[in-house]
């Protein structure tokens, strides 16, 4: 048995020093588009629309994909036109081998356009490694989660997790979750069963455009022992920071916003900033106030990045010099020799960034 396993051993050796992983995972495919020596793959196994513009698309991973934790995202890379694309989304665990992926269409955005309209069941993603501290472990009596539009997928995942372990038995658990029109509501009869299942979970829903029920101080008030109460939050940048604001109070407030919506950037800020990059050799000029990743990108420069929302550091190069806006929190940074996220920052005085 062990000469058997030493030929098999060095077999392995000699096929990888003659073929690469490259060549390997292309035959492979050819019998079984998951099949792969080292990709982290899924496939679509299918497909339904769950709201206006969102649909849910059950994903079958090989052995490669490395489960995320409850309420943790994953960068997805999908080919369009023959180009990769990476975004970042949170997935829900249905079981050992199967993933959920929920997407909600949005305006002027390529991959989720296409997911929503285009992708069928047989297509491959690859996943990447996930990461996100918005996770389940609770230290206080109380849980009270706040999403808005797509920002319900992770608090899905947290339901779902803590309804499969039971947790919800003892851990009190309350939604609150903003759509634009009822059209616009995900999961509703999810959210019904679980609360019926579970009387420690409850859940309201606020309709922003329909009946104007914005985040607001009297969604604080109505909520007792705010103090021992873990409060995580996720939508858009505008509703994240208002979160923080309003539930500063509480035990413990953890946020994530996933995209930057137009009302988050400075209309005033008007104007031109040079942006020096130290590995380029280039001075270019982008508009102030906009994102520094998608103004580069406008001019054709590429640079390294992931989840468009500040979390998973891809982006981020060192700033040797000027002073950036923070476009999720407002705040400003005017220290050289700074760590800086090109996603979620603008500039605000002329730049040398390490790019």
């Amino acid at each position: 048995m062990q000469a058997v396993e030493k030929r098999f051993s060095l077999f392995n050796s000699l096929a990888q020093s003659v073929i690469s992983s490259h060549d390997t995972n292309f035959w492979l495919q050819k019998i079984n588009p998951l099949w792969s020596v080292n990709q982290p793959l899924a496939k679509i196994v299918k497909k339904q629309i769950v709201a206006k513009d969102t649909v849910s698309l059950i994903l079958e991973c090989n052995r490669h994909v490395q489960r995320g934790v409850a309420g943790q995202h994953h960068p997805v890379t999908v080919e369009i036109a023959g180009r990769h694309y990476e975004r970042t989304y949170s997935l829900m665990q249905l079981d050992s081998a199967h993933l959920c992926l929920t997407v909600k269409k949005v305006e002027q955005g390529l991959v989720s356009s296409w997911l929503v309209d285009r992708a069928n069941v047989g297509d491959i993603f690859r996943l990447g490694q996930p990461y996100g501290d918005m996770q389940q472990h609770i230290q206080t009596p109380n849980l009270l989660l706040l999403a808005a539009g797509s920002g319900i997928t992770p608090m899905l995942s947290l339901i779902e997790s803590f309804s499969q372990t039971k947790q919800l038995i003892k851990t009190p658990v309350q939604l609150m979750y903003w759509v634009k029109t009822h059209a616009d509501v995900a999961y509703i009869d999810y959210l019904k069963e679980v609360a019926e299942n579970f009387p420690n979970f409850g859940y309201q829903i606020f309709y922003t455009q329909e009946q104007d029920e914005r985040l607001n101080q009297s969604h604080v008030e109505q909520l007792a022992r705010l103090d021992e109460t873990t409060v995580y939050a996720c939508g858009p940048s505008g509703f994240a920071t208002t979160a923080e604001s309003l539930f500063k109070h509480a035990a413990n407030v953890q946020s994530e916003a996933f995209s930057l919506s137009q009302f988050d950037l400075d209309s005033n800020e008007t104007g031109f900033i040079n942006v020096t990059l130290t590995q380029s050799n280039k001075t270019i000029a982008i508009p102030k106030g906009q994102s520094i990743l998608s103004s580069l990108e406008h001019q054709g420069i590429k640079p390294n990045h992931g989840c468009r929302m500040g979390i998973c550091n891809k982006c981020a190069c060192n700033k040797a010099q000027g002073s950036t806006k923070n476009l999720l929190n407002g705040s400003a940074n005017h220290e050289p020799t700074q760590l800086l996220k090109i996603c979620v920052n603008s500039a605000q005085s002329d730049l040398v960034i390490d790019l």
